[in-house]
């Protein structure tokens, strides 16, 4: 059992039974991973519109605070596509792109969401995971795939372009078409090609070629360095940059520098409101990918600890010079697939990142900028799954609808005002669906005690009574839905005598709800009829014995439905079988 020191400084349970194995084991995951990581951070630092080193920079701290204090053993942190799109969104209101102002913008944005997730961690909002529905961040990552795919297109043709929606960027794309460059065309092009083709065909293709199984999967994850090494030399030797092609440029060599992000009143406020929703879905994306690796080593995670490792892997971001960050799909696949076995990969991991910060800069001078859009667009294109709009047709039309709404919201709108349209649907269907709740009226099984809806099963009713199966819990939003239903039902039926609600379902009524029963109550009483409960649980029954409404109540209050209907039934008429 896990105990409290361990639940805040989780090395105190794994490295108590760290050894040579799990070390050899958490060697070889970092070091796939480093080969992993360092174009991915390249990449997304050009996606967010920052210099290519801050990609590596935000790759080395955040990795080792996560490591320190996270409760998943093999989740890795780092920059990645959707919060790296939505950094550039945010920062690119307040401060033109490639400017010092952006890049210190977005340093700042990496402390206040950091802060952020570190104060919900301490009032332990880890059930924040459960405000967005799976359909919800589905769609919107979906959705914002499809936009970084397209922003990315405009470093594939060599065309200037831009825009946060689908419509602005292909309203600027079309504009600069007819300028495109066609060595960077044949480069993004050769390195997409390329990229696709690894995720399944250069395995098979090194182990027929005489690598093991193992060896050649390894060096099948690293097919983004052999393309950008290719092009990187193609670029030397081909004078790319004599022939109109974007390289990178130079990369300052060295690691990054401790620095305190600016603290201007203004800018905090001006980013604030992006940071929060940047920070809950980087918390949402992380904890789904931690909560699917842990349940596949019989782990567990901590989702208010969570709240706290992310939020300190952002502020080490913000200190050292990177941009915000949180869990990545595709790296911890890799990482677990790799064999890692505590977070100690991603501290050995993070000694390589910086390794190739202090060694490996000026190599970067010659990189295509192309190459990178393309590791962006293999990366992004795992992330998109169409069929969810399918799937959601064919099962939930409240599903369907909070993802089309986000999908089309992200697209023409924009990413944060997608996942607010996505929270905003979420929480609109939910209170819809709650606010009408599915009433059955019920009756007995023959020969048994259970009670079962009369429009799906053959069962038994009364004449003068009806029973009422609720299904949710009462309060201020359904209320008036019970009263009319109530009222509707027996409306009609001048033989009724006694109501009985079946409360197995309820787990609470709240003040709204104990006024319209005492309505249906008193309504009843008028007209000479009984208002009974059935199968209260505990919790309803201590509140409700805290008020008067038991005292007044025409009816009475049975422990089982079963013993409610034998009370209340006429012996002297036969019971109704249709």
């Amino acid at each position: 059992m896990t105990t409290k020191p361990e639940r805040l400084f989780p090395p105190l349970g794994w490295a108590r039974d760290y050894n040579r194995s799990i070390l050899a084991s958490d060697t070889l995951a970092a070091v796939i991973v480093t080969i992993m990581l360092i174009p991915q951070s390249l990449a997304y630092a050009l996606l967010a519109g920052l210099p290519a080193e801050m990609g590596l920079y935000a790759s080395i701290l955040p990795l080792v605070a996560y490591a320190l204090l996270g409760t998943s053993r093999t989740l890795s942190v780092g920059p990645v596509a959707v919060v790296s799109l939505m950094t550039a969104t945010a920062v690119g209101n307040v401060a033109q792109s490639g400017t010092a102002d952006y890049a210190a913008a977005a340093i700042v944005m990496a402390m206040i969401s950091g802060l952020m997730l570190l104060l919900m961690g301490v009032l332990r909002f880890g059930f924040l995971a459960n405000f967005l529905s799976h359909p919800v961040v589905s769609g919107f990552i979906t959705a914002s795939g499809i936009i970084i795919a397209l922003s990315q297109l405009r470093h594939i043709l060599g065309i200037q372009g831009h825009g946060d929606t689908l419509i602005e960027l292909g309203h600027s794309l079309s504009q600069d078409l007819a300028s495109w460059n066609p060595v960077t065309l044949a480069t993004g092009l050769a390195a997409t090609v390329f990229l696709f083709w690894a995720r399944k065909g250069l395995q098979p293709l090194l182990h027929r070629l005489g690598m093991t199984a193992e060896a050649a999967g390894i060096a099948a994850k690293a097919g983004p360095v052999f393309i950008i090494l290719a092009t990187t030399w193609a670029s030397y030797l081909g004078d790319f940059s004599a022939r109109g092609v974007a390289l990178v440029g130079e990369v300052p060599q060295g690691l990054p520098r401790f620095t305190a992000p600016s603290f201007d009143p203004q800018l905090w406020s001006e980013l604030a409101v992006s940071a929060m929703l940047i920070s809950i879905i980087g918390f949402v994306e992380s904890v789904s990918v931690g909560k699917t690796l842990a349940a596949k080593r019989r782990q567990r995670i901590d989702p208010n600890q969570e709240l706290v490792a992310l939020g300190a892997a952002n502020m080490a971001s913000g200190v050292s010079g990177g941009f915000p960050v949180t869990g990545g799909f595709s790296r911890s696949i890799v990482n677990f697939d790799a064999g890692a076995q505590t977070p100690a990969a991603s501290i050995f991991a993070a000694v390589g990142i910086a390794l190739a910060a202090l060694l490996l800069t000026p190599v970067l001078f010659y990189l295509p900028k192309a190459t990178l859009a393309a590791t962006i667009i293999v990366a992004v294109s795992s992330l998109m799954d169409m069929d969810v709009i399918r799937r959601a047709w064919r099962y939930s039309l409240s599903d369907f609808i909070a993802v089309v709404m986000t999908i089309a919201a992200t697209l023409l709108l924009g990413v944060e005002l997608g996942v607010l349209s996505g929270i905003l649907a979420s929480i609109l269907l939910h209170l819809y669906k709650t606010a009408r709740p599915h009433i059955a009226v019920v009756g007995a099984v023959a020969g048994t005690e259970h009670f079962r809806n009369v429009e799906r099963h053959n069962v038994i009713t009364h004449a003068n009574l009806v029973s009422l199966r609720v299904d949710q819990s009462l309060y201020f939003a359904n209320a008036s839905f019970l009263e009319d239903t109530v009222y509707r039902l027996i409306a009609d039926d001048e033989n009724l005598e006694h109501l009985i609600l079946q409360c197995t379902a309820v787990n609470e009524i709240d003040m709204s709800a104990l006024e319209a029963l005492e309505a249906v109550d008193h309504r009843l009483r008028e007209l000479g009829m009984t208002l009974n409960l059935s199968e209260v649980k505990g919790p309803v029954m201590d509140a409700l014995q805290k008020t008067d409404f038991l005292e007044h109540l025409s009816g009475r209050v049975f422990l089982t439905h079963h013993q409610a209907v034998q009370a209340l039934k006429p012996d002297e008429i036969e019971p109704y079988i249709p």
